[in-house]
C-alpha cells in the first residue's frame, strides 16, 4: 500500500487575528508546520496550535520564516546566509520551548514562504538553514520541496530529510513553484488538485506550466492552511486518495 503524509501550514494567526481553520485542518492532516514568530504567530498562538495537534495526534514541525508579519513572510529580505540560519534557530527554539509546555515533540523543520522558495534555489541559504537545524538537534528532519537545493543540502549534510509536493501550487520545469501572482501559480479547484495527486502517485510525474511533466519524489503533500477553501481541499484530497487505496500517515511514524 502506498503511504503519504498530508501537511499544512498552521498557527499563522497573531494575537486576536486568526488565519484559516486550524481546528478543522488538524482533524484531517497528519503533520502541522507551525509558525514560530517570524512571518506569523506568538507564544499563545503556538500554544493553542500545539495543543490541537496533540489532541489530534498530529506530527509537529517548526515553520520559520522571515521576520515580516506585514508581508506574511512572502517577501525576500536581504540577509547573509549565516544570519538566516540564526534567524531560523531562534524561531525553532521558540517553538521547541512552547512545545515542551504542551508535551509534544518538534520533529522536523520546514522553511516558510519566500524563505523556503529562496532556499529551494540558493544552495548557500539551504546549507545555512540545514547547518543551523543540525546544531539544534541532528535528529530534526528537514521537510524540503522535492528536487530542490533544500533537499540536496540536507542530503549533503547527512540530515534526515523528507520531500514534499504541493497540492495547490503550480510547478516550473526547474521543480520550483510558480511565483504567486503569475498565471498557474495556484490551483483552487479541490477535485482538480486531488486528481493531479492521484496521477502523480501513480506515475511520479508532476505537470508543469512550461514543459513536459517532471519526475519528483514525495513523502508528503502540502495543502496551504491559509488559502480560501483549504479545509474543503484537504478533505477532498484525503477522501480521494484513501478511496484510491493510499494510506495517509505521518512520515515520522514510518
Amino acid at each position: 500500500m502506498v503511504s503519504i503524509d498530508l501537511n499544512s501550514d498552521l498557527g499563522e494567526g497573531f494575537g486576536p487575528w486568526g488565519m484559516g481553520d486550524d481546528e478543522q485542518m488538524l482533524s484531517i492532516v497528519t503533520s502541522a508546520n507551525v509558525a514560530c514568530g517570524g512571518h506569523a504567530s506568538d507564544p499563545e498562538t503556538m500554544f493553542r496550535t500545539l495543543e490541537l495537534a496533540r489532541e489530534n495526534g498530529v506530527n509537529v514541525g517548526a515553520h520559520p520564516g522571515y521576520n515580516d508579519k506585514e508581508g506574511f513572510g512572502r517577501r525576500v529580505i536581504p540577509m547573509h546566509p549565516d544570519e538566516i540560519g540564526r534567524m531560523c534557530a531562534a524561531q525553532i527554539g521558540a517553538l521547541i520551548g512552547v512545545a515542551a509546555q504542551v508535551g509534544v515533540p518538534v520533529t522536523y523543520v520546514k522553511p516558510h514562504g519566500a524563505l523556503g522558495n529562496l532556499a529551494a534555489r540558493d544552495s548557500d541559504v539551504a546549507d545555512a538553514i540545514v547547518a543551523a537545524v543540525q546544531k539544534i538537534d541532528p535528529n530534526l528532519a528537514i521537510l524540503a520541496i522535492s528536487g530542490t537545493q533544500s533537499e540536496k543540502a540536507a542530503k549533503r549534510a547527512g540530515a534526515p530529510v523528507y520531500s514534499e509536493i504541493f497540492a495547490d501550487r503550480g510547478y516550473l520545469l526547474t521543480g520550483q513553484l510558480v511565483p504567486r501572482g503569475q498565471d498557474g501559480a495556484m490551483i483552487h479547484d479541490a477535485i482538480e488538485a486531488a486528481e493531479r495527486l492521484v496521477s502523480f502517485l501513480e506515475t511520479g510525474l508532476m505537470p508543469v506550466i512550461d514543459g513536459d511533466p517532471i519526475k519528483l519524489a514525495a513523502h508528503s503533500i502540502c495543502v496551504h492552511g491559509d488559502s480560501a477553501g483549504a479545509v474543503k481541499m484537504a478533505r477532498q484530497i484525503f477522501d480521494r486518495l484513501t478511496a484510491d487505496g493510499v494510506r495517509i500517515s505521518s512520515f515520522s511514524k514510518r
